[in-house]
């Protein structure tokens, strides 16, 4: 088979009808439809097939995925990004498209990100904002180990400060004060409610990280620890960006009003291109 032709397993299936709407086949090349496999490149996709028929997520079996343009190793349990998840990068940048003056007045945005998980937040925000910096937190240490080796892949690392910590614990935020105070502060937390964790489909219930789903009671566990630290770190002009249940907006607007003392404000909501 001529070299420029070849395909392994693995592009196979990352090309083919596992991940492509329409016509599975629409992104091999023709000449690829009739040509015969080789025994190496089959017994790829039979042990790739096989995982699948496990119910692994593809994200894990390919070990890599694509969000917001750039490719991001993937490992489980480390939680797999969603689409849903670029529409709140987007929104983050259009603030700051917005607000110039006001964010990032030093060059540019000082961004904290609570549980970075695969970095997949973090670092496309440094990908679209030059002058950027990140601080990206979470209290697994797969997640801490796999932003690492994303941001070293995609030679982000000088620009991104990557720290182990559980913002639950008390006191937690003032680890964080030697490097704000931060402009935004951005996370897709936990927020599944604890009663909805059995509906999830076997890929997630099975391989991702409960700690990363389960938002407790009613999915704020974190979103209230985020909240509530939030105020110590942020500038006066400074915003939160949190990706939640379509439940969620009332829910943290009753909290907020619960607690003053913090000086934040719910200012808007959007639906996902989900509609949630």
């Amino acid at each position: 088979m001529p070299q420029s032709w070849s395909v392994t397993g693995r592009q196979f299936l990352r090309r083919g009808a596992f991940l492509r709407p329409g016509n599975p086949f629409q992104s091999l090349k023709p000449v690829l439809w009739t040509q015969p496999l080789t025994p190496w490149q089959l017994q790829c996709i039979q042990e790739l097939s096989s995982h699948r028929l496990q119910r692994m997520p593809v994200q894990y079996i390919l070990g890599e995925w694509d969000f917001q343009g750039l490719s991001l190793k993937m490992a489980p349990p480390v939680f797999i990004p969603r689409p849903e998840t670029e529409e709140l990068v987007e929104w983050v940048l259009e603030e700051v498209a917005q607000r110039p003056r006001v964010i990032g007045t030093q060059g540019g945005p000082l961004i904290l990100e609570v549980g970075c998980g695969s970095g997949a937040i973090s670092l496309s925000l440094l990908s679209h904002l030059p002058q950027s910096q990140v601080i990206a937190v979470d209290k697994g240490e797969a997640a801490i180990c796999l932003t690492r080796e994303n941001a070293q892949r995609l030679r982000l690392q000088d620009r991104i400060r990557i720290i182990p910590l559980d913002v639950t614990l008390e006191g937690s935020w003032a680890h964080l004060l030697p490097w704000g105070p931060v402009d935004l502060v951005v996370s897709n937390p936990p927020y599944v409610f604890s009663q909805d964790i059995e509906q999830l489909a076997p890929e997630i219930r099975s391989y991702e990280d409960p700690a990363a789903l389960d938002g407790g009671e009613e999915g704020m566990d974190i979103i209230a620890h985020i909240l509530a630290l939030a105020p110590r770190l942020l500038k006066d002009s400074g915003s939160v960006f949190l990706e939640v249940d379509p439940r969620h907006p009332e829910l943290v607007g009753s909290w907020l009003r619960s607690r003053p003392d913090l000086s934040l404000d719910l200012v808007a909501v959007r639906k996902d291109f989900c509609g949630r």
